[in-house]
């Protein structure tokens, strides 16, 4: 049981970070380009206006996918209640993996999103 209770936290860990980041990010997030925290790529860093989209339309896609993995990996978690270890972790580690699948994917999309809004100059189209 121990097991199991820490995989639960480990497996809600990143839904729960991709909502609160994506919350921040949503709401601003860092005013400014910076080099420490923030959707941080040469075309979010181009301008303010580039830097502010970036963080806004990267916290929604960070958000949806926190509202849509939280409950599905709790509640995968609660159907391997009373399972082996084995088992636990085995499934466990997937739901990780898709998790930071989720958190990745949205690095692509934000860049795509930022090419058809934006030019190469920074400037919107």
């Amino acid at each position: 049981m121990g097991f199991w209770v820490f995989m639960l936290v480990m497996d809600l860990l990143i839904p729960l970070t991709l909502l609160g980041f994506g919350k921040y990010f949503q709401k601003g997030g860092p005013k400014e380009p910076n080099c420490l925290l923030g959707y941080r790529t040469a075309r979010s860093m181009k301008n303010q206006t580039t830097w502010e989209f970036a963080q806004k339309y990267c916290g929604m896609l960070w958000w949806r996918s926190g509202l849509v993995s939280l409950p599905l990996s709790a509640a995968v978690m609660v159907l391997l209640l009373g399972r082996g270890e084995d088992a636990v972790g085995k499934i466990g580690a997937l739901l990780m993996s898709a998790q930071t699948f989720l958190l990745l994917v949205a690095i692509p999309l934000t860049e795509r999103a930022l090419k058809r809004t934006f030019g190469e100059d920074g400037q919107p189209r």
